[in-house]
C-alpha cells in the first residue's frame, strides 16, 4: 500500500471536514514513486480505469471510501511511463466513459482525448514546445494527379525557415502527416530541431488517405503513388538531393506498414525509414487473430520475413512496450540487421498513441537525418 492510500483511508475515518482538509490542493494522479493513485468523487455503483496497457485486465476496479463519495485505484508503475486512460462510472444502470475530471493533462487523437498519467521519471520534451527564437517553417498545399488512384491527392509541403531555390534539400514523406501535425507536434518539433542543428534544413511531404485501413496494407497502388509520382513531382517543384541516401520515409502503426511496404516493393528508392509502433503482425503457425483488416498486411509481413531483401540502408524502428505490438516489433529488429541494413530500436514505457510517437521523433529523425551538430569527423 502506497504512503498516499494509507493516508488517505486514514483521513477518511476521521471524517468529512479532515477527508477534505487533505485531499485540498493536491493534483491527481497522486504519484508516489512507483504507485500510481487514482481518484474519483461522486457516487457510483461501480468505479473501472480503462487504459491501453497489453497484458493488463482492461477494467482496473477502483475501491470505494465508505461514506466519503470517493473512490481510489493504486496501481504500480513503472519508472518514467506514460498511460493513456479513461474513467468508467456505472450508476443507475448505465455505464459512461469519461475523461479524468481531477486530472488536467490531457492527450488528443483522431478519436477524442484521454487522460495521461506521467509516472516519477517522465516529463514531456521541452523539445516539443514553441521556441520563440525557433524561425518557423512554411506549410504549402500540393494536389497531386495520381494515376495510381485515379485523381488528386492532396499533400501538404513543409519548407524549412530560409528555405532558398538555390540549395538541395533532402526529402522525408510521412504517412498521416495530418495526424502528425495536429497530435505529434510535428511541424513545431521540425522547426525547434532544425533550429538547433539536430536536422538539417529538409523538405517534408506531409500525406494523408482517405482510407488508411485499405491503402496502406501493403497497397501496390500507394507504393506506385508515393515513388512514381509524388517523389518525381516534389522533385520537379523544389530543389531535392535526388539520392536514396537523401530520402526518407516514415509512418506509425499502419503507417510503418506502408512504408515499409513501398520501400520493399521499389527497392533503391529511400534510403531511409522511421517506422513507428509498425503493425507488422505475422504468423508462423495457423491464423492471426486481428480480423479481415490486417489479412493484407499478415500476407505482406509474412513474406517480407522469407525475403526481406534491402529496402533501405537505414532504419529507425520504435514501439511501446505497452502495446499488443511489441512482440512483432522485436521479433523484426534481427531480421533487419541480419539483412545488412542499419537499425536502431527504441522502446518506451508507452501504449500505441500518437504522443509516444512525438516523444521519439528526435531519436530517430536525428539518427536518420542527423544535423551539422552531429557531424563529427574522424
Amino acid at each position: 500500500m502506497s504512503g498516499f492510500v494509507a493516508e488517505l483511508e486514514q483521513e477518511a475515518r476521521r471524517g468529512h471536514h479532515a477527508l477534505e482538509a487533505f485531499l485540498r490542493g493536491r493534483r491527481f494522479p497522486v504519484v508516489d514513486g512507483r504507485s500510481v493513485t487514482f481518484v474519483w468523487r461522486g457516487e457510483a455503483d461501480e468505479v473501472l480505469l480503462r487504459h491501453w496497457i497489453h497484458g493488463l485486465p482492461g477494467g482496473l476496479p477502483f475501491h470505494r471510501v465508505p461514506g466519503a463519495g470517493l473512490w481510489f485505484l493504486a496501481i504500480d508503475v513503472p519508472e518514467g511511463s506514460r498511460v493513456e486512460y479513461k474513467i468508467e462510472v456505472a450508476r443507475w444502470g448505465e455505464r459512461r466513459l469519461m475523461a479524468d475530471p481531477l486530472n488536467e493533462h490531457h492527450a488528443a487523437d483522431p478519436y477524442g482525448a484521454n487522460s495521461v498519467v506521467h509516472a516519477q521519471g517522465y516529463a514531456p520534451p521541452e523539445w516539443i514546445a514553441h521556441d520563440a527564437e525557433a524561425r518557423a517553417g512554411e506549410l504549402r498545399e500540393h494536389a497531386v494527379r495520381s494515376q495510381a488512384y485515379g485523381g488528386e491527392r492532396r499533400v501538404q509541403v513543409y519548407l524549412p525557415a530560409r528555405f532558398r531555390t538555390t540549395r538541395r534539400y533532402p526529402l522525408l514523406v510521412v504517412h498521416d502527416g495530418e495526424d502528425y501535425l495536429r497530435f505529434a507536434a510535428l511541424k513545431t518539433v521540425l522547426d525547434n530541431l532544425i533550429h538547433r542543428l539536430e536536422l538539417p534544413s529538409m523538405v517534408v511531404a506531409l500525406t494523408q488517405s482517405p482510407n488508411r485501413l485499405e491503402e496502406y496494407a501493403d497497397d501496390p497502388r500507394q507504393a506506385r503513388f508515393l515513388v512514381d509520382e509524388l517523389v518525381p513531382e516534389l522533385e520537379r517543384a523544389y530543389p531535392l538531393v535526388q539520392k536514396p541516401a537523401a530520402r526518407g520515409m516514415m509512418g506509425a502503426s499502419f503507417g510503418a506498414v506502408a512504408s515499409l511496404s513501398a520501400a520493399w516493393r521499389h527497392q533503391g528508392v529511400f534510403g531511409n525509414l522511421l517506422l513507428q509502433s509498425g503493425s507488422f503482425v505475422f504468423t508462423d503457425i495457423g491464423q492471426h487473430d486481428r480480423g479481415p483488416l490486417f489479412d493484407p498486411v499478415v500476407r505482406f509481413v509474412n513474406a517480407f520475413r522469407r525475403n526481406p531483401g534491402r529496402p533501405a540502408e537505414h532504419i529507425y524502428l520504435s514501439c511501446g512496450v505497452y502495446e499488443s505490438l511489441i512482440y512483432y516489433n522485436r521479433s523484426l529488429m534481427p531480421l533487419l540487421s541480419k539483412s545488412g541494413m542499419t537499425v536502431r530500436f527504441s522502446e518506451s514505457h508507452d501504449g500505441h498513441n500518437w504522443e509516444n510517437w512525438r516523444d521519439r521523433l528526435r531519436e530517430g529523425l536525428s539518427w536518420l537525418f542527423p544535423g551539422p551538430l552531429w557531424m563529427v569527423y574522424e
